[in-house]
């Protein structure tokens, strides 16, 4: 299905701290709960410094109580990404506080879904701001200032299963995440020459507090009890379960750190065997 999910094993666990990312600057995009909240973490146990834009005017009690530990090395912003000047006005704050970035972790997104012949233009409209549109922009005006400055950095985009294949109810989010794949390839063929690396992650289920709506959406359009589409995804995963948050950042550490300097234009699927490639 998607990169919003729940009910996850019990051996996921927090990456033991280190230095992985130790001197480097991450600019972290929808981060503010779930998959990207889990990351900052795992970036910051990891050493580096961390720029978060989300969309809420003021980060959740939540984030702040995950990331009080970090004062002197994170930083919240709010920011729209559909809104280019706000994307140049979020870059500008980041690298004001911290110095110039070296990690994008690319994970702001929306999800809605209907059957085919139902999908209005709005959630069409919305779905390809967010998604697409949005994505790109900031990945290209991070890329551009990485040039400038003359960085070998590293950038993450977030795909899901969903961008490998179609699914009936799930078409335009399908498509944009499609979209993240295609834009990862030729981004990082663009940026080979500067030593930047661009790379993906596809995750399939994961346990995040966004799969309540999801979970509604399925109940809705597919007659069934709340829960159930859940429970469905979980079982149906190769491995039994869905993944959890911390699943998806030993991956993003991995690939924002120098021991990935010989990998780009990879989309890695974290997503217990859903999806082979």
């Amino acid at each position: 299905m998607n990169d919003t999910s729940t009910t996850s094993s019990s051996t996921s666990a927090a990456l033991p701290a280190g230095n992985r990312l130790a001197g480097k600057h991450a600019l972290l995009t929808g981060a503010g709960g779930g998959i990207g909240l889990a990351v900052t973490l795992a970036y910051l146990q990891q050493g580096a410094r961390c720029s978060v834009v989300d969309l809420a005017a003021a980060p959740s009690a939540a984030f702040a109580a995950a990331t009080a530990g970090y004062a002197d090395r994170v930083h919240y912003l709010s920011a729209d990404i559909t809104q280019l000047a706000q994307i140049d006005a979020a870059i500008a704050a980041a690298e004001a506080r911290f110095g110039k970035l070296h990690v994008l972790y690319n994970n702001a997104a929306v999800f809605d879904m209907a059957p085919l012949l139902e999908g209005g233009e709005a959630m069409f409209d919305q779905l390809f701001a967010v998604n697409v549109k949005g994505f790109f922009f900031v990945m290209q005006k991070v890329l551009a200032r990485m040039v400038a400055q003359g960085t070998k950095g590293a950038v993450i985009n977030m795909s899901s299963q969903a961008g490998r294949r179609g699914e009936a109810l799930v078409s335009h989010y399908c498509a944009t995440k499609a979209a993240v794949i295609s834009y990862t390839q030729s981004a990082a063929l663009a940026m080979a020459p500067q030593h930047i690396r661009v790379n993906a992650i596809a995750p399939g289920v994961i346990d995040t507090p966004m799969w309540a709506h999801v979970d509604g959406l399925f109940a809705r359009y597919e007659n069934l009890a709340l829960g159930e589409k859940k429970k469905q995804v979980g079982l149906a995963v190769p491995m039994g379960y869905m993944g959890a948050p911390q699943d998806i950042a030993g991956a993003a550490v991995f690939l924002a750190s120098d021991e990935s300097s010989y990998i780009t234009a990879q989309t890695l699927n974290i997503d217990g065997g859903s999806v082979m490639s």
